[in-house]
Formats: structure tokens, C-alpha cells, sequence
């Protein structure tokens, strides 16, 4: 097994960033001073969402153990695996690219890709909007959308599986493949 590289690129882009901006504040203090404050507002909006974002990790860290993965979600899943994905994606809520961490780290664990994809199309499934659209677009509309985007969150699952020549097993560790 190969060992992980370490990258330093991040901690690069940090320090460039600062460096940009204690020189914005040595040019412009003003503006440099309103940038932060626009930069700390952001910042206090952003930290509920990422504090969710590593709960829900540490939740699905703890409950989906490689076995439970293997049962529902994987390979041999069959039809029950199709039924989580889309209830999962229709129960989600918030932005989607707060799930996409929480559906690569169960795609690491094993998640079969067509799944991950279901559950990624079926998240425009809203159910806290369903009375506004039956309200502006009627019940016939609404139901024949939703009913829609669910079969075609199946649909695309499976058209990712055949892309992906999905006949092989998944390992759940990437570094097993090298």
C-alpha cells in the first residue's frame, strides 16, 4: 500500500492570501478595513453550515460501518439501496455542495456510484415547496414533475453505473487500487 503524499498547497494559498491582504491594508486601509468586515459577516454565516456539514460526517462515520455500506448500498443492494438514495435525496435539505462531501466519503466506504447519483438528482425533490408549487402550478403539475425527477434520478443512476462499467467491485479504499 502506498502512503498518501502530503500537500502543502493549501497552506501556500492561505499565506498568499494574507500576504494580499496586509498589502491591500498597507495601500488602502479603508478598504482593506471593509473587506474584512464584509469577510467576518460571511464567516458567521458560513460556520453553521460547515459545523453541520462535520456533524453529519461524524454521524455517518458512526453509523455506516463498511458492513452496513456492503448490505444497503452496494452491489448487492438490489432495490432497497435505490429506495435510500432517493428518500435520502428527497429528505435532504440545505445546499448541495454541502453533500457532496458526505456522499465521497461514503462513495470511499463503498456507495455504488449510480446511488450517489440518484440521491444527487432526487435532492431536487422539495418538499417544503410542494405546497407552493401545487399552489402556483396545480396538483397534476406537481405530481407529474416529482413523479419525473424520481424516475429520471433512477434513470441517470443507472446510465452513471453503465458509464462507469460498473460489472467490477468498488473498493472502499482508493489506495487499494494503486
Amino acid at each position: 500500500m502506498k502512503e498518501a503524499r502530503r500537500s502543502f498547497g493549501g497552506w501556500i494559498f492561505l499565506g498568499l492570501a494574507l500576504l494580499a491582504w496586509g498589502s491591500l491594508a498597507l495601500v488602502a486601509p479603508e478598504q482593506s478595513s471593509k473587506s474584512f468586515d464584509l469577510f467576518a459577516g460571511l464567516l458567521t454565516r458560513v460556520i453553521p453550515a460547515l459545523a453541520l456539514v462535520f456533524l453529519l460526517l461524524l454521524v455517518a462515520n458512526l453509523v455506516t460501518d463498511q458492513p452496513w455500506i456492503e448490505k444497503h448500498l452496494e452491489r448487492k443492494a438490489g432495490p432497497g439501496g435505490w429506495l435510500i438514495a432517493i428518500a435520502a435525496g428527497i429528505l435532504a435539505s440545505g445546499s448541495l455542495y454541502i453533500w457532496y462531501v458526505l456522499v465521497g466519503e461514503l462513495k470511499q466506504k463503498g456507495l455504488r456510484p449510480g446511488l450517489a447519483a440518484a440521491f444527487f438528482y432526487a435532492f431536487s425533490v422539495k418538499l417544503p415547496l410542494l405546497p407552493l408549487l401545487v399552489h402556483f402550478f396545480g396538483l397534476n403539475y406537481a405530481l407529474v414533475l416529482n413523479v419525473w425527477l424520481i424516475l429520471f434520478a433512477v434513470l441517470g443512476g443507472l446510465l452513471v453505473e453503465r458509464l462507469e462499467g460498473c460489472s467490477h467491485p468498488i473498493s472502499p479504499d482508493p489506495l487499494k487500487l494503486m
